[in-house]
């Protein structure tokens, strides 16, 4: 159990809001149960949900421990494209989950890494993420590296804390960009409004950097390459969206009911690069851009004609 004292700055506000919104970090319904279970107390006493805090209340939260869970293996097909005795370099299709978390504990990444390594995986981040350095979006598609033992795992993981590690994409967004290339320079934390979604503010962030430049310009929109400096949750998507140009398709930051069909978000990992943990040898992959968004460039070009 990880206990938590909050102390409220406002009178008026729920308390299974005042708690979804603290640092805590659980949903509003997490909350909410919580509260019914007596886990959730108001100067040491039980309220129900809908309370209204008063300024300086305090507001003790215990949080039991996540029940263990352990990924299994499953007989899924992987695209590797690099794969060596400390490391893969896989190539994630667009729709695939990178490892097992609530509504999503079969038909990830994780799950078809643990059938094609067995336990050669690294073990830093626990039983539902082994080998697992960084990750890309479910709707995103393209280049993931992977960590077969610790060794790898914490030198890789270095190189992405000191942004020596190489990672580009490329993507379609809505609208026509002003320059040809610039960068986004803004910080990603979670969005009070809504646990789920991350945007660009001063509290409670860390610094993001996003780099882009120009591929080409159709009718409506433009396609461009994105290099991260930094490597937050979403952290294209939300600076795109924060300059005014969503990632087409995105349901989450994008642009509701877009005239052009796609098939989906148009985001994919398309290079990758980093210093070998064991040989020291600077290592560079980069994939084809997938149907999806190949179609779709397609279709903005007959339109653009």
């Amino acid at each position: 159990m990880t206990e938590h004292k909050l102390v409220c700055a406002q009178s008026g506000v729920r308390l299974d809001k005042f708690i979804a919104d603290s640092e805590i970090g659980i949903s509003r319904s997490a909350a909410a149960e919580l509260i019914k279970n007596n886990l959730a107390l108001v100067n040491g006493k039980a309220v129900n949900k809908n309370y209204k805090l008063s300024e300086g209340d305090t507001v003790a939260v215990s949080v039991p421990e996540p029940v263990a869970y352990e990924a299994k293996a499953e007989n899924i097909p992987l695209d590797i494209v690099y794969e060596d005795s400390d490391l893969l370099v896989v190539n994630k299709p667009k729709g695939m989950v990178v490892h097992p978390a609530a509504g999503n504990y079969d038909g990830t990444l994780v799950n078809a890494l643990l059938y094609h390594c067995g336990d050669s995986l690294s073990g830093i981040n626990g039983v539902l993420r082994p080998g697992i350095v960084h990750r890309i979006d479910k709707d995103t598609s393209g280049l993931l590296i992977v960590a077969k033992n610790d060794f790898a795992h914490t030198s890789l993981a270095e190189q992405i804390k000191e942004h020596s590690f190489t990672r580009e994409y490329e993507a379609v967004v809505f609208g026509s960009l002003k320059d040809d290339a610039g960068t986004v320079d803004a910080p990603i934390g979670r969005n009070p409004n809504d646990r789920k979604k991350m945007c660009v503010t001063p509290n409670n962030s860390r610094n993001a950097v996003t780099h882009y430049s120009v591929i080409n310009r159709y009718k409506g929109y433009t396609h461009i390459k994105c290099r991260l400096e930094t490597g937050r949750t979403h952290q294209i998507r939300v600076h795109l969206a924060y300059i005014g140009h969503p990632v087409a398709g995105d349901t989450v930051y994008g642009v509701k009911n877009e005239k052009v069909n796609f098939e989906g978000q148009c985001l994919h990992a398309r290079k990758i690069g980093f210093i070998h943990p064991r040989s020291g040898e600077y290592l560079e992959f980069c994939s084809d851009l997938p149907d999806y968004f190949s179609n779709f460039l397609k279709k903005l070009q007959n339109i653009s004609d």
